[in-house]
């Protein structure tokens, strides 16, 4: 893998066959990334929750391990959010909100350039929508449009 920065003509294009394939591969992946941030949360909850008290008691006995075990926390689940995202993203598609388990897919509809567009809980890919639009501007997918085999056209 090069290190150099991928431009939009070198991001992977899917067909909708690949698009689910990915999905369900990632969807784990997906799922362990949205428990951890809601882990990390918890930890940074903890740890502002351990600053305050100390500025509003003009300082006191710190319990060290109970607050190195606090960051300690926030380390591992940062690093396994970037694991699990940086996993994802290398199969090519996109996370787009990991709060909400959004995934796009970069494809080609009619020749315009789109994301097949979802979210956890949906059961498949129903939706598209243009590359300069967001969740907000998902169209249904035309069956007509989507070969399950062949590239978007």
């Amino acid at each position: 893998m090069s290190d150099e920065p991928q431009g939009p003509q070198d991001r992977r294009v899917f067909t909708l066959t690949e698009a689910e394939r990915t999905r369900r591969e990632v969807e784990p992946l997906l799922i362990e990334a949205m428990d951890a941030r809601r882990k990390l949360a918890d930890a940074e909850s903890q740890l502002s929750q351990l600053s305050n008290r100390i500025t509003l008691m003009g300082g006191m006995l710190v319990n060290y391990e109970q607050a190195a075990g606090f960051r300690n926390e926030r380390e591992r689940t940062s690093a396994a959010i970037r694991e699990a995202l940086e996993n994802i993203e290398a199969t090519g598609c996109v996370v787009k909100d990991l709060d909400t388990g959004l995934l796009d897919f970069p494809a080609r509809i009619a020749g315009e350039d789109v994301y097949l567009c979802w979210r956890l809980g949906e059961d498949r890919i129903r939706f598209y929508h243009r590359q300069d639009e967001g969740f907000a501007g998902r169209k249904p997918l035309d069956p007509r449009d989507t070969s399950p085999n062949e590239p978007i056209h």
